[in-house]
């Protein structure tokens, strides 16, 4: 089973998710918004050696406390292959990434396995992670809500052409977004202005 700690952090209040299967001694960490010292003292705390560092996109307030992170566990970053070059100039110089990732890839990390799908719209290098029963779903899809597409690199097209992917999943799933609170996919599907519109 998966262990999800969530620290909300930094100025946009961004979620940050702590990941690893139940057994396991190494962790993912999705999303380092801020404050790098918080998150180290949890890992440690925990006796958890970081692994990788998953990114849903490259925007400042999800990756506030990203080169402190690596700097200081050396664990590897993933950054969705359209983002790693900063088109929406909304990563501020915090990033830093060893890897890309695109549609389809999986990524092993913290005993679990990743699943990364592409869902452009909020930015171009936009994914969402699968893992298990749980949609890491970014700034892509909130509860009630999707994430905004008028800043810089934002796509309104792509954005509902995304939404649509997430609604067609197969079965529901934890929705676990980028900021507010968690949700269901099928509580999405059911309530969600932006989704409805995206499936009709």
């Amino acid at each position: 089973a998966m262990n999800i700690q969530t620290l909300t952090l930094g100025p946009l209040a961004t979620n940050c998710y702590l990941v690893r299967a139940d057994e396991s001694s190494r962790a993912v960490i999705i999303d380092p918004a801020a404050n790098s010292k918080r998150l180290l003292a949890a890992l440690e705390e925990q006796g958890l050696t970081l692994e990788a560092i998953l990114l849903t996109h490259a925007h400042f307030d999800h990756i506030g406390a990203l080169k402190n992170l690596r700097a200081a566990t050396n664990a590897r970053v993933y950054i969705g292959e359209a983002d790693k070059d900063d088109p929406s100039r909304m990563c501020h110089d915090l990033l830093t990434y060893t890897d890309t990732y695109q549609d389809g890839d999986t990524v092993a990390a913290g005993g679990l396995t990743f699943q990364v799908l592409s869902t452009p719209g909020h930015t171009p290098g936009s994914v969402c992670l699968l893992c298990e029963n749980v949609l890491f779903s970014g700034d892509t899809l909130f509860a009630g809500s999707c994430g905004r597409v008028d800043l810089a690199g934002g796509v309104p097209a792509q954005m509902g052409t995304s939404l649509k992917r997430l609604a067609e999943l197969p079965g529901n799933y934890a929705v676990l977004p980028g900021h507010g609170p968690a949700t269901t996919l099928d509580a999405e599907r059911a309530d969600n202005p932006y989704l409805q519109e995206a499936m009709a």
